[in-house]
């Protein structure tokens, strides 16, 4: 059973940082593309940002490009989100995703979520 648990979730000031943790299990991490996502209320689930297998290079959404930065540790099975000089408009709830394959922008690409873990990011 595929299990991806998200973690570092919080409240922090405009500026601030924020860092985010997906520890995967039931899988062979290192043969998955990760990405994380977010969706705030009322507006569609967006990519934030992913990683290929087994590591490489990494593909950002525009928003977010210079401030966040995306890891992973394949000996932990883990993927990791950097967040800095965060933005009210960052607020949302943040999801790790897997997929088997190569890095992809859309949420539909992807075989297994987290259950998300919540962003709020106050003026």
């Amino acid at each position: 059973q595929v299990q991806l648990v998200e973690s570092g979730g919080g409240l922090v000031q405009a500026g601030g940082s924020l860092s985010l943790s997906c520890a995967a299990s039931g899988l062979i991490f290192s043969s998955y593309s990760m990405g994380w996502f977010r969706q705030a209320p009322g507006k569609e689930r967006e990519f934030v940002v992913a990683i290929p297998w087994p590591d490489g290079s990494q593909y950002y959404a525009d928003s977010v490009k210079g401030r966040f930065s995306i890891s992973r540790d394949n000996a932990k099975t883990t993927v990791y989100l950097q967040m800095n000089s965060l933005k009210p408009e960052d607020t949302a709830v943040y999801y790790c995703a897997a997929r088997a394959g190569p890095v992809a922008r859309s949420a539909s690409a992807y075989h297994y979520w987290g259950q998300g873990t919540q962003v709020t990011v106050s003026p």
